[in-house]
């Protein structure tokens, strides 16, 4: 196989993870559903099994060199990377941004194991380009953009679109060998409810797809505003899809007579982070996870690029949330 810088960079990044196999069989090229690939998560997963990444949205205040100094100094495997408007490499950029992300963090020893796009449509130009770079450089999973309930349609129809899509994405993401995950997300933001906030219609469609290409991005603090008490048939359910998990918690709050959740640091919330991990741990579930810093802190929470804190004092309080994951998963005897 040719040697080009992009390639360089990915087999540097692989090997700082300890994973190289597979890197001149299927991992930079277009393969069929199954190579590769090993129900339920990928070959070599055991390697990225609850490996910690930060949201780099919370880094947004630094460039590529001082988010992936940074993220080492705290003590995170890696970054779940922002690709999409707004974001550390922006799409249109994607082909020479990406690579010098890639290349930032594995000087410092780590690995970019995932990236949050907006990719939803499959015949977009801009969305291939995004998967191709990202596989090219040995990245495995990639969070996939929302699709939404439209109020006056009827369920059984929209579901019926849904699954079109994504099949359509499955499809793609198969020919460049990088496993797409539909985040679960509660509520409604304007433009309709989630599609995948019950968590049975997501599962369902994983399920009638039937790609190892598509899959479940779990979120547990989304799936427990939306399911309560009964969150945990929602796991069993989708957990043979979850490829890669999102780490946040909340408590109600109620104001101007309006009850919502909202976003607190690890174990001060409503989320039941040690029945979480026995589960995953029962269900056999080894795969990566980003720690999302939603509560206010210093406008880091919202992506700013100028911080209202003092950076040290953000740095702090994400070093706490680390820790404190960190003591959850020792307890669950999962590292």
């Amino acid at each position: 196989m040719k040697t080009t810088r992009r390639n360089f960079i990915a087999k540097s990044v692989l090997t700082a993870a300890g994973v190289t196999a597979g890197m001149n069989s299927g991992l930079l090229r277009g393969a069929s559903l199954t190579d590769n690939y090993a129900t339920p998560a990928f070959s070599g997963a055991d390697t990225d099994a609850f490996k910690i990444c930060i949201f780099s949205k919370h880094l947004h205040w630094l460039d590529y060199q001082g988010m992936a100094k940074a993220l080492a100094d705290l003590g995170f495997d890696g970054a779940d990377l922002t690709v999409r408007p707004g974001g550390h490499v922006l799409p249109e950029k994607v082909e020479t941004d990406l690579p010098k992300a890639v290349e930032a963090l594995a000087k410092q020893g780590k690995k970019v194991y995932m990236i949050t796009t907006s990719v939803i449509d499959a015949d977009d130009p801009v969305s291939e380009k995004i998967l191709k770079t990202a596989s090219s450089l040995g990245i495995k999973h990639y969070r996939t953009g929302y699709l939404y309930y439209k109020d006056k349609n009827p369920v059984k129809d929209d579901i019926t679109q849904f699954h079109k899509h994504l099949s359509k994405l499955a499809t793609l993401n198969a020919k460049y060998s990088i496993s797409g995950e539909y985040q679960n997300h509660s509520g409604n933001y304007g433009q309709g409810i989630y599609f995948g906030a019950p968590i049975w219609d997501l599962a369902a469609a994983l399920e009638k797809i039937n790609s190892p290409w598509l899959g479940s991005q779990y979120d547990v603090y989304h799936a427990t505003v939306e399911g309560a008490n009964a969150w945990t048939v929602g796991l069993r359910m989708i957990s043979q899809y979850i490829r890669s998990a999102d780490i946040k918690d909340f408590r109600w709050m109620t104001q101007d007579g309006k009850t919502r959740s909202v976003t607190v640091p690890l174990g001060e919330g409503m989320v039941d982070f040690r029945t979480f991990f026995s589960l995953l741990k029962e269900y056999k579930v080894s795969i990566p996870l980003s720690i999302h810093y939603e509560y206010p802190l210093g406008g880091s929470e919202h992506g700013n690029k100028e911080l209202t804190m003092k950076k040290e004092d953000v740095l702090a309080v994400i070093k706490k949330d680390l820790e404190t994951l960190k003591v959850y998963l020792k307890e669950a005897k999962l590292i």
